[in-house]
């Protein structure tokens, strides 16, 4: 699977009076995955469904394994899957069945077909409930079960466009231990997502959209030091703090507002600062032990990436 990957340059897109994208840039190397992140209404579906050749952008250009959508949209349609947010298999049929049925409709024989379908279910350890009807799957089998009708004609990309939507956290950590396994073996993926969570545990690299632009994209790590990198929190004693942050000042360190969401946000007489080089950690003991203040509590952490990704949304609203 090494196709070529996707390219997208300068993508527009207006419904009526709402551009529903603005000049989008992506790229996505062949064997990787790219997070594709913004709250409801950024642009994700529609990058999704212009990649998958059901809209044509009104500008731009965006080649999916070679293939220019608007030129090739055949030949994209033949390289990719999409696994949209809801199960699309029929349910009124057994998982096996159904795998079964689209190897069928792409041309396998029946014995080929048999065989393929059995591949998935065992793939997807599925292959215990492959006789039941979809109906009865839990929602994290019928996932699973996307998944495996989506791969059952070897696409060199997918598409997969808020996957764990509407499941519980045992189905969705189930879910990215599938996906996982698929990009370990090289698949290239685009994820859109809102959780930034999802992002961070299957994305080699994340693209945060919103209002129909790119407002950030780097790895975790980076989008991370966008909003302060690594924070130390120290609470004092009631009328130590300006004392405290004076100090702290004066060591070199940074005061920074705390993301809304930060566990260590609401305490009284709490400080955030940067730490921003090497030593600042040293720096900053020293300077409270050298100060006249009474310290009650004290700790550093690296900020979620659900506090990177409302930082950088919020400033973009």
């Amino acid at each position: 699977m090494n196709g070529g990957g996707i390219v997208v340059e300068g993508l527009t897109k207006r419904f009526g009076e709402v551009a529903a994208l603005k000049g989008v840039d992506l790229d996505v190397p062949a064997g990787t995955v790219l997070g594709l992140l913004g709250p409801n209404g950024a642009g994700k579906t529609t990058i999704v469904r212009i990649l998958s050749t059901l809209e044509r952008p009104d500008s731009g250009r965006a080649v999916v394994a070679g293939h220019d959508v608007v030129r090739d949209p055949q030949s994209v349609r033949q390289v990719i899957a999409v696994v949209g947010q809801y199960a699309t298999v029929d349910e009124g049929i057994s998982g096996r069945e159904n795998l079964y049925m689209l190897a069928r409709l792409l041309g396998e024989s029946p014995r080929r077909a048999r065989a393929r379908a059995d591949e998935m279910l065992e793939l997807f350890s599925l292959s215990a409930a492959g006789g039941r009807r979809a109906k009865d799957y839990s929602g994290g089998m019928r996932r699973r079960l996307d998944l495996a009708a989506s791969l059952i004609g070897r696409p060199e990309i997918l598409y997969l466009d808020e996957p764990s939507t509407g499941l519980d956290p045992r189905s969705r950590k189930e879910l990215w231990d599938v996906i996982r396994t698929m990009t370990d073996d090289g698949m290239t993926l685009l994820l859109t997502t809102q959780h930034m969570e999802e992002a961070e545990v299957l994305a080699d690299d994340v693209v945060v959209v919103g209002h129909g632009r790119v407002i950030a994209r780097g790895t975790p790590k980076e989008l991370r030091s966008k909003v302060g990198g690594q924070l130390l929190y120290v609470q004092t004693a009631l009328g130590d703090l300006a004392e405290a942050r004076a100090a702290l000042v004066g060591a070199g360190l940074t005061p920074v507002a705390a993301p809304p969401d930060a566990p260590d946000a609401s305490g009284e007489n709490v400080l955030h600062m940067a730490l921003a080089r090497d030593g600042d950690l040293t720096a900053a003991l020293r300077a409270l032990a050298g100060a006249n203040v009474t310290v009650s509590g004290f700790g550093t952490r690296t900020p979620s990436l659900d506090e990177v990704f409302l930082a950088l949304t919020r400033e973009d609203s």
